[in-house]
């Protein structure tokens, strides 16, 4: 008898427990609509916005609702996978509650929050010592900088060295002419701070000379010596942006207008190689390899383009590339888009369309070009493997 009454007071206990359990869980739902739909309803400034909605929804599992009962009732955990029972509940529910993810510290910040866009990104291949708090950015200049077009004063010039092609040696293989390969700058004149003097801001760090098309023609004389012809657009973008009123954010619309001229003129182009810097500091764009100090370089892929899974995995092969032969070199293949991101980067004019970040604000010439020249070695390696591929296909094909 005691037994007896000792189970119905277990039972009893067990359902009010799980009753509790369940008034917890609901009680927690009706408050995510409620915040939802007062979140909703305010200003659009204000608003969170369905993909916020969306995110937090996302995280609320099956699996979480069993651990919450589980907490409860522990005769719950019997149905959970024994490895996992109570994995992820606490980064569960704080992700739910809060929105902040603890793998994920820009979370942290608030992805509503104005001026924090530029963080959200992805990292698609994460190179050594990546992550979100040192991904690569790009700064706007001050409006007042790009409309005066005022340059700083030089400094340290004498020690840099115009790149040339060193033809001595005729390569092996060769595209007879051909240019196969556009190189070009939208940000045209991102400087480096160790040249300009008494600048050490670096929303500051632009030039109309000594600047990032130095790269671009560094490349061109690379790909030269190693038999892949290349074209090189030094188009002063910012300038064409200052004649016509546009500002900043349409880099990208003026340099498309050259590279469609350009495949106009040319219907030899393969390769778009768009060259940019970082705005990161030193310690983030720069790694030693073999006693030298290198800028280290990053491929970044607009999401909003119908070539993206494409040029995703052109990078990423590029990457792994560099990491086999200048391991540290890359910092990884990057996804931009959305809110605040141009999200194209003009990628959707060929499915071998690229940006690269090659160092920062603070690498000199010489970290930048040992960069280049790497960057040209692989790149040279992968073009002619992937003709030697094309042949073979072509072959097969006419057979």
């Amino acid at each position: 008898m005691k037994r007896r009454y000792s189970t119905e007071i277990i039972t009893v206990i067990h359902g009010s427990t799980i009753i509790k359990s369940f008034f917890i869980i609901l009680s927690l739902l009706l408050f995510v609509f409620s915040l939802s739909a007062v979140m909703t309803s305010l200003k659009p400034e204000y608003r969170l916005s369905s993909k916020s909605v969306h995110t937090v929804t996302n995280q609320f599992t099956g699996k979480m609702l069993f651990s919450l009962l589980a907490n409860e009732n522990h005769y719950f955990f019997s149905v959970l996978p024994k490895e996992k029972e109570s994995s992820g509940l606490s980064k569960g529910l704080l992700k739910l509650s809060t929105n902040i993810s603890l793998d994920d510290p820009r979370s942290l910040l608030g992805r509503e929050l104005p001026g924090f866009s530029i963080f959200d990104n992805e990292i698609l291949v994460a190179g050594e010592g990546t992550d979100y708090t040192n991904m690569p950015y790009e700064s706007s200049p001050p409006i007042d900088v790009l409309n005066e077009e005022r340059d700083a004063d030089l400094q340290n010039v004498d020690g840099i060295k115009e790149p040339q092609a060193d033809t001595k040696e005729t390569p092996a293989q060769t595209t007879k002419g051909r240019k196969v390969v556009h190189i070009y700058q939208s940000h045209n004149r991102e400087s480096f701070l160790p040249y300009l003097k008494g600048v050490t801001d670096p929303n500051l760090a632009h030039h109309s000379q000594i600047n990032i098309t130095k790269l671009g023609t560094r490349l061109q004389a690379d790909l030269v010596d190693k038999g892949v012809g290349a074209f090189h657009d030094t188009t002063d973008i910012m300038a064409n942006l200052n004649k016509k009123g546009l500002t900043y954010p349409k880099s990208y619309q003026e340099s498309r207008l050259a590279i469609q001229a350009a495949k106009v003129e040319n219907k030899d182009l393969e390769y778009f190689i768009d060259i940019h810097r970082d705005s990161r500091r030193k310690k983030d764009t720069t790694v030693t390899l073999k006693g030298k100090s290198y800028a280290k370089i990053a491929f970044v892929v607009g999401r909003n383009n119908p070539n993206y899974e494409k040029n995703a995995a052109l990078a990423t092969k590029l990457h792994n590339a560099l990491q086999k032969k200048y391991p540290g070199i890359s910092r990884g293949v990057m996804k931009q888009g959305g809110a605040g991101h141009n999200g194209v980067y003009n990628q959707d004019i060929s499915s071998n369309a690229m940006l690269i970040e090659i160092g920062g604000v603070d690498n000199t010439f010489e970290e930048m070009y040992l960069t280049v020249d790497a960057f040209a070695d692989v790149f040279s390696e992968y073009y002619w493997e992937a003709k030697a591929v094309d042949n073979v296909k072509g072959d097969s094909e006419a057979q």
